[in-house]
Formats: C-alpha cells, structure tokens, sequence
C-alpha cells in the first residue's frame, strides 16, 4: 500500500502541466518572464567554466562545445521573447510547457556532461569550480523553473545523480563531502519548490475563483440592469429606460437646436381584454402591439413600454405637427387592426397623443404635454390621434388652477347640492330625490361636476366632499316626509377605503334617526376590490341604508356584480333611454333589464328621460321609476316644497277629475 502511495505521488509529481486551463497559462506566463534570466545565467557561468579551462583543456570541450549550448540557449530565449505579448490558448501553452520540460531535460544532461567532461583537466582549484559551477547553476536554473514541478525536478534529477555518482566515486573526501552536501541542498530545494509550485497552483486556483465571482457578479449587473431597463413581457424599453432615453435626445436637441417629439399610445377599454378573455391572451395582445410599433418606427426612434397598456415613442428629427397627426394616425390604424388570438380575433382601438419639444423642456414637462395629449384624444377623438396644442397648453393651465383652488377651497362653504326628483309613474306621485354634488368658487364660479369630480378623486378630495353633500342630505333628509328618500353618490375611494366607510358610518349614525338614503356606486367603483366592495356595502345596510347601482349597462361585468352584490335598485343609463324610441336592440336590452330586476325582486331607475315618447315606450316595456328633465331639473333644497306642493295639487286635480 505504501509503495502505490509513493508510486502515485512520484507520477503525481511528474505530471506537470495539469490539466485546468488557468493554470497552464499562469505557469506559461510565468516561465516566459523567467526564462531569458535562465539562459543567462546558464550561458554566463558556462562561459566563465570555460575561459579558466581554456589553456588547460581541449579546444572542443573549451571553445565548440560551449558554444553549441549558448547557441541553443540563445535561440530558445528568442522564440520566447517573440511570443511573450501574445494570446495564446491553454492548449498552446501546455504544449509549451512540455516542450521546455523535454529541453530542459536534454540540456541538463548536456550541461552536466560537459561540466563533468572537463574535471580531468586542470588543477584542484580548477576541479573545485566544477563541482560549484553544476551545484550553484543547477540551484539557480532550479529556481527559475520553479513553476513548472516537471521541469525543475528534471533538471535537479539530471544533475544530482550524476554529479553524486561522480564525486562520490572520487574517493577524495572533499568531493565526497561535497557530493552530500548537493544530494541535502537539492532535495531540499525539491521540498521547497513542490510546497511552492503548489501554493501556486492554489494562489491559481483563488484568483479564478474571484474572477469567476466577479465574472458571475457582472452578468448579475448586467442582468438586473436588463431587467430594470427592460419590459419583462415586450422586450422594450420600460419607464427607467425611457425617462433615461428621452433626458438624453432633449440634451442632443438642445445642443444642435432641434426638437424631440414624445408620443403616448394607449389602448381604449384594453381592461376588458383580460376580463372577457384572460391574462394571457391581454399578454399576447400586448406583445403584437408592440411587435407592430416597432416593425413601424424609424431607426432613430425610441420606444418603450410604459405601464400595463400604454406605450411611448421618442421620436427625433423634424417633428412639425403634420408628421406628428401622421405618425399618431399609422400607430393608430395598426392597433385597429384584428389581433388574431387562438380564441379568436380581438378588436381593438388606440388613442395617441403627440407634443413637440419647446427651448428649456424638462423629460417630465414634456412628457406631460403627450399624456395630456393623449387624455384629450380619448375624450374628444377615441381611436385617434391628437397633437397638443395651445388650446391644450390654455385648458392644462385652466386645470391646475382648478387643481390649486380646489385644494385651498373651503369645501363646506362652497360645496352644496342640488336634487333630482324619481318618480314613481304607477304611484303617480315622487319617491324620492338623487343628491347632487356642486361647487361654486368664488374665484371660477360655478364648475360643472364633470370637472371637480374627476379631479376630487384624483387629488384625493373625494372623500371629504362626499362627507359634506352625505352631511347635507341628511339634514335635508330629517325635514322631508317619511316616505321620500334620498339618493348619494359614492365614489370608488369611498367603496375602496375602509376609514372611508368608518367615517360615513359614523356620520350617518351620529344623525341618530332612521337612514333614508340610498347610496348610488357605479360599476368602476366595485371592479377595483370586490370583496373589499361587498364589506364596505354590508356596513352600509347595517345602518338601514339601500344600495343602488349606478350606469349600469356600460361595464363590462354588470351580471356578476347584479348577482355578488346586496342590491336594491339598478338605474339603468341614459345611453339606452336615448335610442329606446328609435333602435330595436335598445328596446330588447331595455325589455331585458326590466325582466332582470323584477326575477331578482329589485327596483329599476330609468335616467336622462326628457321626451313624453321616451317615457310611453319605457311604461310599455314595464318601466317604473323615472328620472330627468321631464320630470324635473335639478332644484335647490328649498325649493322641493314647492316642487311637492304642485305635485300635491296636480294629484289633487286628477282625483277630481277621475271622479
């Protein structure tokens, strides 16, 4: 066992260069800045040998012989001087590696032969420097081959075994002295050279080790800056990205007086995608959206996913605004067209917004003219594209100064309601008023609630205004008659916010009577959260409150939140009151809706009825309670007296009449 163990070390030992790449180049690289300090040293002391033997020994061992060797050495230092710089692969370079084991081998003989060759001649004194010559030239050429084991223990071996078997056969003491004295030096010189070459090969070994560290850690970087500068789903850009690209073509711009222009292009009504057909076919819409985008975009236009169905454009070079409405109408008509999914074609419309670059925009100020851009689009031109202009710039400034008095407004002062009758045509006679939210500024006046609404909740003023209009109608609500309710609107943060809810209930139950009011939520409101919707409507019926919903027909899931909801009533939007004359598909969903709520034993509000047609044809379809201009425009508190008062006379007159 113990002999495997030396046989295995022995050829452990001799197996140089090993197999691992890095550490073959290390060793070639290595060798290369050693070796011509090597040959020199070789070739000097074998030429000092030979000049104190010259007189004294044969020409050939004195004058050829040396100079076939420093030959040889001198032409091996060339050829690894002309390949120090390259880049050599590690197959190359253990072939090197092998080739200097073989050489240093054969010249160490040579050496050895020579040196031992030229003993005979000469006095002790000359017979001393050979044995110091092969002793201290073989420590020295040892040395430098320290990092090729191979190499270094062929040459010890190759001068120790025959200069010991030479001087040690002397039989003169000194020699013999000598010849131990190199067998201690080298062997220990072997020890300290195989520690040594395999603290190279560990120090190696280490230093790949944190190269394949950083290696990895740079692809991390790299990767995370991909993902981060990346949509995951598209492959484009994303916000970082573009905020980034669009900083930067502003600078260029500036720096050679040009203009950027920024698009924004947003699907209509994308949320329904993946309602009706699934996450992952809305994923596959979005991905040939933006394979369509960028088959359309020049060279030098950037694009970008911005957020969930919305994407960017930065677009360099001259951007007046007919190249802007033509680029907005191409990305507009490609969205048009049917995105073919394995359920089907889907269609779809886009809207698009563009604004030009001014002196001194900022990425975000311009940014924002596009989104408003875009905004305008969907509410004026659906499917289509806008380019901002200074009827745009006029009405953002309009809005922020709205945004402004809006916050600094004092909302219980200026906020105040009006109400709208519903009517019940079977009873003859009103059942109740819908309470509506104004706001009269005293710097802009009255502002129509299609503006401050909006901008209430997305300032998150909301809440606060839906306290004061519920706080009013509820005073209004304690001088009315028992048999009249009142209707408030709630809107999406109010359903959505459980301190919100907390806060109406305990507003509503500080006024300490019976709660008369029915509160109205709109389909939007209840598709955000669900559940969150049905907690906050059950705390609501727990103060005896009803609960109507609101527009309904113009979601894209109104039978789910009919059957999952605590329902009481349902009003049914004006857009089916308007066509109920004229289209027979109104009048079937009409017929449809009325069947609806009476299978499920809730009421039914029809809104917007201005003309006696419209309401003849919603009492034949079985309607009940109605609500619009025909029946009355929205009136001040004080004035439902009179209101009630004329009604009241009017019923008066038919009972008399009838009689």
């Amino acid at each position: 066992m113990s002999n495997m163990l030396v046989f295995r070390y022995i050829r452990d030992a001799f197996t140089d260069p090993p197999d691992i790449p890095e550490l073959t180049l290390a060793q070639w690289r290595a060798l290369g800045r050693q070796v011509p300090l090597l040959y020199a040293m070789l070739v000097s002391n074998s030429l000092i040998v030979a000049w104190t033997h010259f007189s004294v020994a044969p020409i050939e061992l004195t004058l050829y012989v040396p100079v076939i060797l420093t030959v040889l050495c001198v032409v091996r230092t060339g050829m690894w001087w002309r390949n120090r710089d390259l880049a050599i692969s590690a197959d190359k370079a253990r072939r090197s590696l092998m080739t200097m084991i073989w050489v240093s081998t054969a010249m160490a003989i040579g050496f050895a032969a020579w040196s031992l060759s030229l003993f005979p001649y000469g006095d002790a004194y000359q017979q001393s420097q050979i044995a110091f010559y092969m002793g201290i030239t073989t420590i020295g050429c040892m040395f430098c081959l320290m990092h090729v084991r191979a190499a270094a223990l062929m040459v010890g071996i190759c001068v120790l075994v025959p200069f010991t078997i030479f001087f040690a056969a002397s039989g003169q003491a000194t020699f013999v002295a000598i010849a131990i004295n190199m067998v201690m030096v080298i062997v220990a010189l072997l020890i300290i050279l195989l520690n040594n070459n395999n603290d190279f090969a560990a120090l190696v070994s280490s230093r790949n080790a944190v190269a394949q560290r950083q290696v990895e850690t740079q692809r991390l970087l790299d990767e995370n800056h991909r993902l981060a500068n990346l949509d995951s789903l598209t492959g484009l850009p994303n916000r970082r990205s573009f905020d980034r690209h669009l900083a930067a073509a502003l600078r260029e711009a500036d720096l050679r007086n040009g203009a950027v222009a920024v698009g924004r292009l947003d699907f209509d009504g994308f949320k329904s995608v993946n309602q009706i057909f699934g996450q992952l076919t809305g994923d596959r819409v979005l991905i040939e959206a933006a394979r369509r985008i960028e088959s359309l975009r020049r060279p030098d236009t950037v694009v970008a996913r911005l957020d969930s169905n919305s994407f960017a454009l930065i677009v360099q070079g001259p951007v007046d605004d007919a190249f802007m409405a033509r680029c907005g109408e191409t990305l507009c008509d490609a969205m048009r067209q049917p995105f073919d999914m394995p359920s089907g074609p889907i269609r779809l419309s886009a809207s698009a917004g563009f604004a030009a670059s001014r002196p001194g925009d900022s990425a975000h100020s311009l940014y924002d003219r596009a989104d408003y851009a875009t905004s305008a689009a969907k509410r004026e031109a659906r499917g289509r594209a806008v380019v901002f202009s200074e009827r745009h710039a006029s009405e953002i400034t309009r809005v922020r100064r709205m945004e402004h008095l809006l916050h600094t407004a004092r909302l219980e002062d200026e906020i105040y309601i009006l109400v709208q009758p519903q009517f019940d045509v079977t009873l003859g006679a009103t059942t109740g008023f819908e309470v509506l939210a104004r706001w009269r500024s005293p710097v802009l006046g009255e502002v129509s609630p299609g503006e401050f609404i909006p901008m209430a909740e997305r300032t998150g003023q909301i809440s606060k205004i839906t306290r004061i209009v519920l706080r009013q109608a509820l005073a209004l609500g304690a001088l009315l008659p028992p048999r009249l309710r009142l209707s408030v609107n709630l809107s999406a943060h109010d359903i959505g916010s459980p301190t919100a809810i907390e806060q109406i209930v305990a507003l509503v139950g500080s006024h300490g009577k019976s709660c008369r009011v029915d509160f109205e939520i709109t389909e939007t409101a209840v598709m955000r959260d669900l559940d969150q919707a049905n907690q906050s409507l059950l705390a609501l019926l727990g103060l005896g409150a009803r609960i109507a919903l609101d527009d309904f027909g113009t979601g894209h899931s109104s039978l789910t939140h009919v059957q999952k909801l605590p329902l009481h009533r349902i009003k049914i939007d004006r857009s089916f009151v308007m066509e109920v004359t004229s289209d027979p598909a109104s009048r079937a969903i009409v017929k449809t809706m009325v069947d609806l709520c009476r299978n499920l034993g809730i009421s039914c509000v029809f809104e917007g009825i201005e003309t006696e047609e419209q309401l003849e044809a919603l009492v034949s379809l079985g309607g009940r309670i109605m609500q619009g201009y025909l029946f009355g425009r929205p009136m001040l508190p004080e004035d439902m007296d009179e209101y009630l008062a004329r009604e009241a006379s009017l019923q008066r007159l038919e009972t008399r009449a009838v009689s």
